[in-house]
């Protein structure tokens, strides 16, 4: 899980410098398509067909899929690595969110109060999530950055409703190879279809530089890695063990910000992030009790 973390961290490493030159919906196509080809490798290799009775799920999934990782990619293009990474991994903590609405609409006042109070603890980790969020985007953010500062919050509000198609899916059996490969799918129609209507596809071509184009083949190997060391993390060892590691992507991002691109983060910022992990992996102990088998997360 470590490395599985590592591997997401370097990539939008990669995705921040090859932003530079490519738009969000030319990282989202090429990311797609390498994608698409490794997990159909990785399928064939493992015997498995891609073959889906459950089409509709995975259209679902992938269309709010994409739209959680183009806005991930977006805010990673104006936003400190560390920064960009911390907003995408609030998804814990909007499961949370959805996991008490749900609750507090199926609740019959004739009951009592014990199945409200009963949320308290997971009404406090979003509490303390958001609190990170303040600390770490008020004295981090410029007023110019403050857009792709939603657009991050966006990108984990829709990866945690991506992850609760996921866990559906993983429920009627679908492997996860087969669900990955469909979301590259979807990854790469998506992007097609953004430069498409931006103009990209049209001048791509002819602004084609190998050594830009050199960022864009790690994005797509760094994610089917991360993926494949995630799902052999959680095969293999206590899940929720291996939820609460995945925060130390947050760690390496840091570093990568520090050190790759100087960013200078103060120390509420610190605090922020801080608050943020710790709120993320309560949410995620406490949704282990809820959903003891559920897949894992996707970034």
């Amino acid at each position: 899980m470590l490395l599985s973390s590592f591997f997401f961290a370097t990539m939008a490493v990669c995705v921040k410098i090859a932003s530079e030159w490519f738009g969000t919906a030319e990282i989202l196509f090429y990311r797609g398509a390498i994608g698409m080809l490794l997990m159909w490798l990785w399928a064939r290799s493992r015997g498995e067909t891609l073959a889906t009775a459950y089409g509709s799920m995975h259209l679902w999934r992938s269309v709010v899929g994409v739209i959680s990782l183009g806005a991930w990619f977006y805010s990673i293009a104006y936003l400190p690595v560390a920064t960009a990474m911390t907003l995408n991994y609030m998804s814990s903590v909007w499961i949370a969110v959805f996991l008490i609405g749900g609750a507090l609409f199926a609740w019959n006042p004739r009951d009592g109060l014990a199945a409200p109070l009963r949320q308290g603890p997971l009404a406090a980790t979003v509490a303390a999530g958001f609190a990170g969020v303040v600390l770490m985007l008020r004295p981090t953010l410029e007023q110019d950055q403050l857009f792709a500062a939603v657009i991050g919050l966006l990108s984990g509000l829709t990866a945690a409703i991506a992850y609760l198609q996921v866990m559906a899916l993983g429920r009627l059996g679908e492997p996860e190879t087969r669900t990955v490969f469909y979301f590259a799918l979807g990854s790469a129609i998506g992007g097609l279809v953004g430069m498409l209507a931006t103009g990209t596809a049209v001048g791509t071509a002819s602004d084609w530089h190998w050594s830009r184009a050199g960022w864009l083949l790690p994005i797509g190997l760094l994610a089917a890695l991360g993926q494949f060391c995630m799902t052999r993390a959680y095969a293999e060892t206590s899940t929720l063990v291996v939820a609460n590691l995945q925060y130390s992507g947050i760690v390496f991002g840091a570093l990568y910000s520090l050190l790759l691109f100087g960013d200078r983060i103060p120390l509420l910022g610190w605090a922020g992030m801080a608050l943020i992990v710790a709120s993320g992996i309560a949410a995620t102990v406490l949704r282990a009790r809820a959903a003891p088998d559920s897949p894992a997360e996707e970034h």
